[in-house]
């Protein structure tokens, strides 16, 4: 999959029909918020996500943390969207701790239980550069250490400072310089928590900007993402200030596979546009074909006549209850749908293309 063949191809879809647009919007905002958060843990299924952004519902089982944690972070894509159209504002690092205030709400305290049964505490500062230091367990087992809570005020001047220079001088294209700065950001970490979560917001600030589509870094392909960035800080170094001022050759592991990822996600988007086959669906990026074209019309119908009884969804298809049980049971085993259980009506959560 060739970058140039895919921009152009979406270049040729422009400009975009106002309904288009809502499509992409809409789908944008679930799987974007759905994947941010569930790298991070945030146990919402992609369901329980679609219905509280896009129909303020809550349903299921949830942990009141995740609900409000997933409403947050749509406030804060909100929030970056509206400022990356303000194209001659610089980024500035007022706007990013605001970012981060708004992901984080407000101060919170975390527990430790250490080794002798000794239990501790300490807390996380919304909107504010960390006081403590913070590091990583690899899943190799090594320990990795970011920034010292005394150098990140300058690091992050400094990379805010480049960022803002690289940008108006040109110098690197919009995806290398989205990629860069995620990976310097990131070795700064400069806040106690929500770090990644800034980090895949600021990126899409960065494409956005250069009227390049946003992209959503997927939780499926996590070990993908994060083995990357591995690769770049083995070539990079463990010093900290090395990562915040690496060159594209030295984070080229990184800013190689983001680049295979925006392509990825943008050629999804032109895909998602152009095809309108009744039997091709989409479901959190991915493109879905039913070996059986009976999924499909029941799909349909549950989208118009959710409350629409088995008994009732066998005689308008034309095929037993027990063909449409396995038919429910299937999707419903793989997110596609839920059946509420307050009123036994149905949600959809895959696409149609058409």
């Amino acid at each position: 999959m060739n970058w140039n063949e895919t921009y152009e191809a979406w270049c040729a879809l422009q400009p975009l029909s106002d309904k288009d647009k809502d499509r992409l919007s809409r789908k944008f905002t679930v799987e974007f918020n759905y994947n941010s958060n569930h790298i991070e843990g945030n146990t919402l299924t992609y369901g329980q996500t679609e219905l509280l952004l896009l129909f303020g519902k809550v349903v299921g089982e949830a942990e009141m943390k995740d609900l409000e944690e997933m409403k947050a972070s749509n406030v804060g894509l909100m929030m970056m969207r509206e400022q990356s159209s303000l194209k001659d504002a610089p980024l500035t690092q007022s706007f990013i701790r605001q970012l981060h205030k708004t992901l984080l709400r407000e101060d919170y305290p975390v527990y430790r239980t250490l080794p002798d049964g000794t239990v501790t505490s300490y807390i996380i500062h919304a909107g504010t550069y960390k006081t403590r230091p913070n590091s990583v367990i690899t899943r190799y087992g090594d320990r990795f250490e970011y920034a010292a809570p005394e150098e990140t005020t300058a690091l992050m001047t400094d990379l805010v400072d480049w960022y803002n220079q690289t940008e108006e001088s040109g110098e690197l294209d919009p995806i290398e310089l989205a990629a860069l700065f995620h990976y310097r950001y990131i070795r700064i970490h400069p806040f106690e928590d929500g770090n990644g979560r800034i980090a895949r917001l600021l990126v899409n600030f960065i494409l956005a900007r250069h009227n390049y589509p946003m992209v959503v870094v997927r939780s499926r392909n996590k070990k993908d993402y994060l083995d990357a960035l591995h690769k770049s800080d083995l070539v990079v170094g463990p010093v900290p200030s090395d990562g915040s001022h690496a060159s594209l050759g030295d984070a080229r592991h990184f800013v190689n596979w983001f680049k295979k990822m925006v392509t990825e996600e943008v050629q999804n988007d032109v895909d998602f546009l152009q095809n309108r086959d009744p039997n091709v669906w989409w479901y959190d990026g991915q493109r879905i074909v039913f070996r059986s074209a009976n999924s499909g019309r029941i799909l349909n119908l549950l989208m118009t006549e959710s409350g629409i009884t088995i008994a009732a969804l066998a005689k308008r298809i034309g095929i037993n209850t027990s063909a449409i049980q396995k038919h429910l049971k299937s999707m419903t085993e793989k997110g596609y749908i839920a059946r509420r259980e307050k009123d036994g009506e149905w949600d959809v959560f895959i696409i149609p293309s058409a």
